[in-house]
């Protein structure tokens, strides 16, 4: 599909052999946890997976596309090891009591980066958050459920999926366009990101996510309705050509009677 898309060129398919069972057990026995059987399973077809595809942008390939789930030997734990070097320096632990509980009023029960959840990487996302396996109940023994969730670059979590078979058909179906797990987010993909979607869109796409959000953009002022004046119709008036007798009769004694006056006025002084 991708390799008959226009302007893509460079699919890479990396292969990889089958984990070896004693590297799966070795794993579960090192963080104490057994691996979900469909996870399992999935390693021991192919130890991770890597994918990617470029574009051409003037004949010259750019980077685009990238589908990766971690080898077992990456399959690393968050949150256990300091951010920094230095001694006495802050985990992520340390953000359990700072972190604001966004969104409250949700049904799920986010991760926790400390003792009480165990997290592993699945995917880095190039840079642009982390995709992991959660174990969100590691007390007082680790829960065997376990779901997928996108911890973004400001430390917020989102759920994706409670199975890795559902998070695999969303990593294929979504082609590995760049921050694609930001349409599970609330808000959303960027604008970049978003004209990427239109060029390639996923193989099943809410059309909606595309869409540009007229009613957030469009500015909805009506200036007809703003800048609306009354239609005052305009009173012509007419001269009229023939005045009643009386009133002629009215208008000759006043000009007669100011014609009087102003001779007496004029006499006396």
């Amino acid at each position: 599909l991708l390799e008959t898309s226009p302007g893509v060129a460079e699919v890479t398919f990396v292969e990889k052999e089958p984990a070896e069972r004693h590297t799966i057990i070795s794993w579960e026995q090192k963080n104490s946890c057994m691996l979900p059987q469909d996870l399992k399973n999935f390693y021991l077809m192919t130890d991770g997976f890597q994918m990617t595809w470029s574009v051409k942008t003037d004949d010259t390939p750019m980077p685009l596309g990238s589908m990766v789930i971690n080898s077992v030997s990456k399959l690393c734990r968050l949150g256990g090891s300091s951010m920094y070097t230095l001694p006495n320096a802050p985990t992520l632990a340390d953000l359990e009591d700072d972190t604001d509980e966004e969104g409250d009023g949700d049904k799920l029960e986010k991760p926790h980066f400390d003792s009480r959840s165990l997290i592993f990487e699945l995917d880095p996302c190039n840079g642009n958050g982390k995709v992991c396996l959660v174990y969100k109940h590691a007390k007082p023994v680790v829960s065997p459920e376990t779901e997928i969730w996108f911890l973004d670059r400001a430390l917020y979590w989102h759920f994706l999926t409670k199975t890795f078979t559902a998070y695999y058909r969303l990593l294929i179906t979504h082609l590995g366009l760049p921050q694609w797990q930001y349409a599970f987010t609330s808000y959303g993909v960027s604008p970049q990101a978003k004209q990427w979607f239109n060029m390639y869109k996923p193989i099943t796409i809410n059309t909606a996510l595309l869409s540009e959000e007229a009613d957030s953009f469009v500015n909805k002022l009506d200036p007809n309705k703003v800048f609306k004046t009354k239609n005052k119709t305009p009173v012509i008036k007419k001269k009229s050509s023939s005045q009643p007798a009386g009133s002629q009769k009215s208008h000759t004694s006043m000009t007669s009677y100011k014609t009087s006056s102003l001779a007496g006025n004029s006499s006396r002084k």
